[in-house]
């Protein structure tokens, strides 16, 4: 037993007599996971359990893992075996529990034996019934009052809104609906109650996210649902409408994630272009060769993804779109890389990530022939990002002079020590997309909106001025810069 874990264990036997037992939580992967994560720290609030913000100072841990690529299974298993080293105690829930190994065992469980137990995603009920067996809930579960929308994990203006969960395409690259499921809409009543109390709560941005979101009612063959007794039916168009007016009535944003160009999505963009959602669209492309979708088995062709964006571009001028691309992938020849590379070029796309093909244990594509060297799907992912920083220099250039509404996030000190406050415009998704980086004088509403005259961009970023407030009772911080001097950032895309 390990010094950390004594003292864990000492920590414990001293806090016996407590009423409220202590569970520490670390949370790993996408925003989904972050949702799951969401769930289970709520439901232990409200049945009166703390959370703890050490190892030392919890009766026990839950570790949410990631298990989509390597370098996730890796940071996931190292956090598992730090839990375990620190407090002794760890339950261990999220996709990489629902990975067995060559040998058709848990995973998990063979490298890390001590875990008190293991489950998959989205499996919030399950992790209670460990955290009863294992850390009995309190006498009283109502002692602690916990707020209508659940405890969150982001910062208090802007949350994410799982509408859907699992998945019922079948990538080859992708292993998600082996360890998510297959597709299961949430009621729509239910999704727009949590928006209606994240709204309430202060939240001004409300992030839709999904592992598709297009297909949200599709397995209930878009069933009639009721909000605020009203028929509703469970439908993109429908849940998208009634977020935009809900936004509208709170000053809030809504933004689509995870979007597949399904044709209905063209109804989507009327609403766009009235304002009620903002002109974002998160479409993962992943390539564009017409073989290589195929081999990668999603669901559109790509021969009319021009056409679509040009569209769009049409409907709504000023649309954000963003996407993901896969470089290097089991067949991709040299011709078919350089038509992906022509593609970006015609489709000039405004936020663009791109990860080098990384195999996963139990996807399909691993039995594809002609696999790509390491070597070379990272050269053709760098060239990929070296075309797309050019498109995306040239694209925020047009912005300068232009003053935009910008939602703050928060202030940071610059080089040169001054401090410049940060936030993001419309186009702009907190963690992967840009940023801008604003000076001025006066205060400044943390989590609000305020008016920013662009000066300045790269191919990452925008600079500028924060221009005169409006009167108005959002609570507020001095900010008193210069112009604001943009640090480097590293390649966009991060996903």
């Amino acid at each position: 037993m390990t010094k950390s874990s004594s003292a864990a264990i000492a920590a414990r036997k001293a806090r016996k007599a407590s009423a409220q037992p202590k569970v520490g939580f670390v949370s790993l992967g996408c925003p989904k996971a972050l949702v799951d994560s969401e769930l289970i720290v709520t439901q232990l609030r409200a049945e009166g359990y703390q959370i703890s913000q050490s190892y030392q100072d919890s009766d026990l841990v839950v570790v949410n893992t990631c298990g989509f690529i390597d370098d996730a299974v890796a940071e996931s298993l190292d956090a598992i075996g730090e839990a375990l080293a620190e407090n002794g105690k760890v339950i261990v829930t999220g996709c990489l529990g629902a990975r067995n190994d060559a040998d058709g065992g848990n995973m998990i469980e063979r490298v890390h034996p001590k875990v008190l137990a293991v489950t998959g995603p989205h499996a919030a009920q399950e992790v209670m019934g460990h955290v009863h067996r294992h850390l009995p809930k309190p006498h009283d579960p109502f002692s602690d009052l916990v707020p209508e929308a659940g405890i969150k994990l982001t910062p208090k203006h802007y949350a994410y809104l799982k509408i859907s969960e699992g998945c019922n395409h079948r990538c080859s690259f992708c292993i998600i609906p082996s360890m998510r499921g297959d597709l299961v809409s949430r009621p729509i009543g239910e999704v727009l109650r949590e928006a209606r109390a994240l709204l309430q709560s202060g939240v001004r941005e409300l992030l839709v996210i999904s592992q598709d979101t297009s297909a949200y009612g599709v397995d209930v063959r878009y069933r009639t649902g009721f909000v605020d007794g009203r028929p509703v039916r469970t439908r993109m168009l429908e849940l998208v409408r009634e977020l935009g007016d809900l936004a509208a009535a709170h000053d809030a944003w809504v933004r689509l994630h995870y979007v597949y160009p399904y044709p209905h999505v063209d109804e989507v963009l009327e609403l766009m272009a009235q304002g009620r959602v903002l002109p974002y669209l998160d479409v993962p492309f992943q390539h564009a060769h017409p073989r290589i979708l195929k081999l990668m088995k999603r669901p559109a062709s790509g021969e009319k993804n021009i056409e679509r964006i040009q569209a769009w571009r049409k409907a709504v001028p000023d649309l954000t779109v963003r996407s993901t691309f896969i470089a290097g992938f089991p067949g991709e020849t040299e011709q078919e890389f350089e038509f992906l590379l022509d593609f970006l070029r015609e489709a000039q796309l405004d936020r663009v990530g791109c990860f080098a093909y990384s195999p996963v244990d139990g996807a399909s594509a691993n039995a594809l022939p002609d696999a790509v060297p390491d070597e070379l799907r990272q050269e053709r992912r760098e060239r990929f990002m070296h075309v797309q920083s050019g498109i995306s220099r040239e694209r925020l250039q047009r912005f300068v002079g232009r003053t935009m509404r910008v939602l703050v996030d928060g202030i940071e000190q610059d080089d040169d020590g001054d401090m410049i406050a940060v936030g993001r415009t419309a186009m702009d998704a907190p963690e992967i997309d840009g940023v801008v980086r604003f000076g001025g004088e006066g205060k400044l509403p943390i989590g609000g909106f305020v008016q920013v005259l662009i000066t300045g961009s790269d191919e990452h970023d925008l600079e500028g001025v924060m221009q005169p407030a409006q009167p108005g009772p959002d609570a507020s911080a001095p900010l008193r810069a210069r112009a604001a001097r943009r640090p480097k950032s590293g390649l966009q895309g991060k996903n």
